[in-house]
């Protein structure tokens, strides 16, 4: 049903090869100013499509997102109530 993706940030050498990262995964964003793409892979296939994209030409850094190893869930931490001297005297 629900693949887990993970998000891949791609350096690329020219906005043009942009087009040849859709065999790889879903592309989410380019950047022509800054020259990178974020592209989305399964999970279980994400060092394999990781180690091609490092070999090809145009492609200067390839990226893995750390999302998936944050979490992203807290919980409040409740401090020790300590018992406050009311005493204040001379």
């Amino acid at each position: 049903m629900h693949q887990p993706r993970i998000g891949v940030a791609v350096w690329i050498k020219s906005v043009k090869q942009a087009r040849q990262l859709r065999k790889y995964g879903l592309v989410h964003y380019v950047s022509k100013q800054m020259k990178y793409a974020v592209l989305y892979v399964d999970q279980e296939n994400a060092e394999m499509v990781i180690s091609q994209l490092g070999n090809l030409g145009f492609v200067e850094r390839v990226e893995r997102s750390e999302k998936p190893f944050i979490p992203l869930e807290y919980h409040k931490v409740e401090k020790e109530s300590q018992p406050q001297d009311d005493s204040i005297g001379i």
